[in-house]
């Protein structure tokens, strides 16, 4: 670099006679002298100004102002020079030359450079080629990631999509801005592969939108971290995220009310049975930031219960008592309320699982009712303040083992609540699927897509309710603060979602198609396998939406308090036991579901 600039500069103090003289120019000795000066004098002060420390790749635009200061610099210098050789007589040369000089200096030092920087990585070599990608969201973070990525030399930025019509056919960054609808004309003639959506002020409806119009072009899809993640330490400022099928839901969040989870765990004794699970883990971190006395970690599974301790510790020094056992285990539950003394216990802790429970029911019942009702008895008996029962939209006018365990377990959990003291307070909160959650068919899809398919599902007629389990467990936190006694809290999951929906959508937002009888050279293929012993075709929250009233968290509703009356409740748990004690799976299924039939 040093070596062309002399030269280049030789090169303009002979082009600035020549223009100055009208191309009549043969310099002299003298001449030469004070020429072969100016790069002597400009090279230390380019040196000082930085100009060879710059790794040309990465220029930045703003070195241009570097460049002019440098050069006006070296020339003032020079014009020095030459002023002492005029005053001792020595030579004298025009006094326009020093002009030209800075002026055609500046455009041949500030120009290589910059020719340079854009042939070291030529964006538009790239034209025609697959690995494009397009950047939805013209605003700051998304001119940010622009200059990223082509700095990274490896990422050619096709172009930005915007909404807003004012900036459709303008450059930033050096890239076009199109509007939404050119982006396939984008994919088919600047091999666009994958759209980076940086549209973080935009509420959680118009992202799903956005979403769901880029799936159906083939490409992939992946986002910038919302700028509190990345404060938060969630994700590194240069880090991409893939889209979740979360962001496909459009459920824009309701701020949850800090003063109404203070009073329910601040400085408070907190229980979670399942605490290993995936309701029940998010329960635990999201509990420990509201700094409770104690958090004792219930988990029938040792792992489970090893990872969670491992990764609750980081996050707070509250104190965690980790409890290793069933809620099944009647000694084991009496001992642990006895000796830790808990204020609010949230009861998470179930089998879930609707095809293994129906497989299994004797342990279903077991775990799910029994379970229940002694945590529940046990509660009563020691005085705890509050007991929160996580059950399933599955409990509603149930078809499974499952769904019939959990509507025992609402039960269970109402009968103890009249039977409590005044100052214990038991509900029941009831919602449907959890995305990403253990047993999801979104963490099953995922896997099958990244295998190379088939996605396998039940029914294309199936639709389920869906919920992130950030959502959930705050809203969980916020109705067990809500509870009068009894309740049960049903909550908003907004519209259901067809399966085959869901699957085709994670599959095109893995930038892949679907096969079918219309596409046959499609990616995946999805196949159907027929509904499961147990499943239903669409699922219930409400056993009567008319009645269900709303509270002062517009995604919480409270169920009507004259549903069924528990009050033939001990006599029905006899018949049950008597039916797992004699191992009658018959009789078990008949008094499971007589009892919970509307």
């Amino acid at each position: 670099m040093i070596a062309f600039d002399v030269i280049a500069l030789l090169c303009v103090l002979w082009l600035s006679f020549f223009v100055r003289l009208g191309g009549s120019f043969t310099p002299n000795g003298q001449h030469v002298l004070l020429m072969l000066l100016a790069p002597v004098l400009a090279i230390p002060v380019f040196v000082r100004h930085g100009l060879y420390r710059a790794v040309i790749r990465y220029l930045p635009d703003r070195a241009l102002f570097t460049i002019i200061q440098a050069m006006l610099l070296a020339t003032l210098l020079w014009v020095a020079a030459l002023f002492l050789a005029e005053a001792t007589r020595w030579a004298v040369f025009p006094r326009t030359v020093p002009f030209f000089y800075f002026s055609f200096g500046t455009v041949v030092i500030a120009g290589s450079r910059f020719l340079a920087k854009s042939l070291l990585w030529l964006p538009e070599r790239q034209v025609g080629r697959s690995g494009g990608v397009v950047i939805y969201g013209a605003g700051q973070a998304g001119t940010q990631l622009a200059g990223a990525l082509s700095g990274q030399g490896g990422a050619y930025v096709a172009g930005f999509l915007d909404d807003d019509p004012s900036l459709w056919g303008r450059d930033m960054m050096g890239v076009r801005v199109f509007p939404p609808d050119q982006l396939p004309e984008l994919v088919k003639n600047r091999g666009v592969a994958e759209v980076i959506v940086t549209l973080d002020s935009a509420d959680r409806t118009r992202r799903a939108d956005v979403i769901s119009r880029l799936g159906n072009l083939g490409v992939k899809i992946r986002a910038l971290p919302a700028i509190a993640d990345i404060a938060s330490g969630k994700y590194i400022v240069n880090q991409l995220r893939e889209i979740d099928i979360d962001d496909l839901l459009g459920r824009s969040s309701v701020p949850a009310d800090p003063a109404l989870i203070a009073s329910l765990l601040e400085n408070k004794v907190v229980l979670v049975t399942g605490a290993g699970g995936s309701i029940g883990s998010e329960l635990c971190r999201h509990i420990v930031r509201w700094k409770p006395q104690r958090l004792v970690l219930f988990e029938a599974n040792e792992y489970a219960l090893y990872e969670l301790e491992r990764r609750l510790r980081p996050l707070s020094d509250v104190p965690l008592v980790p409890v290793l056992g069933s809620v099944a285990d009647a000694a084991l539950v009496r001992r642990t309320l006895a000796n830790l003394t808990p204020d609010v216990i949230f009861h998470a802790a179930a089998h879930k699982h609707v095809p293994l429970v129906e497989m299994n029911p004797i342990e279903g019942v077991r775990n799910n009712v029994f379970g229940t009702r002694i945590l529940t008895e046990a509660a009563c008996k020691a005085g705890v303040g509050r007991l929160v029962l996580i059950s399933t939209d599955k409990a509603v006018r149930p078809s499974s083992v499952m769904g019939a365990t959990k509507r025992w377990a609402e039960l269970i959990v109402r009968y103890f609540a009249e039977a409590s003291g005044p100052d214990q307070r038991f509900c029941a909160v009831r919602f449907g699927n959890v995305l990403g959650s253990y047993g999801s068919v979104v963490p099953l899809f995922r896997e099958q897509i990244t295998a190379g398919g088939p996605v396998t599902l039940t029914d294309s007629r199936m639709t389920r309710y869906f919920m992130s389990i950030h959502e959930a467990a705050e809203l969980i936190l916020q109705a067990g603060a809500l509870s009068e006694g009894g309740d049960i809290f049903l909550l908003d999951m907004g519209e259901q979602v067809r399966i085959r929906d869901l699957a085709e959508n994670m599959i095109r937002l893995a930038g892949l198609s679907v096969r079918s009888a219309e596409e046959p050279d499609g990616d995946i293929a999805i196949v159907e396998t027929g509904t499961r012993p147990g499943e239903k075709l669409t699922e219930e929250l409400f056993y009567d939406p008319a009645h269900a009233r709303p509270t002062v968290q517009p995604r919480i509703f409270r169920s009507p308090s004259a549903a069924r009356r528990p009050d033939d409740l001990i006599p029905a748990l006899d018949e049950l036991v008597t039916a797992v004690e004699a191992e009658d799976e018959a009789a078990l299924r008949r008094v499971l579901f007589a009892y919970v039939a509307e």
